[in-house]
């Protein structure tokens, strides 16, 4: 089954109050169209949290392996993968070139988990630029982290 995840991260300050946006589109083998929308807003986080979360959420909403394609305005997200930063910051122990703790080691291994069972591509489009599916996730985004404080989520591993 093939899959595209077009995904969108916010955060309103950075840190401050965030949140993503996925939308997810299958065709099946009939021709049928399957569409699903997923958003969640946090207290206290960072829009590079956010970015990779609206990736994770998507794939972690597959039941089966699947090929799929991830579309996000993210070149953080998108670079990593097909830049190989991600396969040398786990061969030098979790350690960007200057040698520092990579940030966001929580999310980034929750991503590689979550593409495991899958054959997954990362493909950058640029933001606000009339994309219809990055629009839609970039205003789910948006939505989820103005949402009033006490609906927002605790981002657990946000280390502010």
């Amino acid at each position: 089954m093939e899959v595209t995840i077009y995904s969108d991260g916010s955060s309103r300050g950075n840190p401050g109050p965030g949140g993503f946006g996925t939308l997810m589109r299958c065709t099946l083998a009939n021709g049928e169209v399957h569409q699903k929308e997923i958003s969640e807003g946090f207290r206290e986080t960072t829009n590079n949290r956010m970015e990779l979360l609206g990736a994770i959420r998507g794939l972690e909403a597959l039941n089966r392996s699947c090929t799929v394609t991830v579309i996000t305005d993210s070149q953080y997200v998108v670079n990593a993968f097909n830049q190989h930063w991600v396969e040398g910051w786990r061969r030098k122990g979790w350690k960007n070139a200057k040698k520092e703790p990579v940030k966001n080691r929580d999310m980034w291994e929750r991503l590689l988990a979550a593409m495991e069972p899958h054959r997954v591509t990362f493909v950058w489009v640029k933001g606000h630029a009339g994309h219809p599916e990055n629009e839609r996730c970039d205003q789910l985004a948006t939505e989820a982290a103005d949402q009033p404080a006490h609906l927002l989520s605790v981002d657990e591993g946000f280390a502010g």
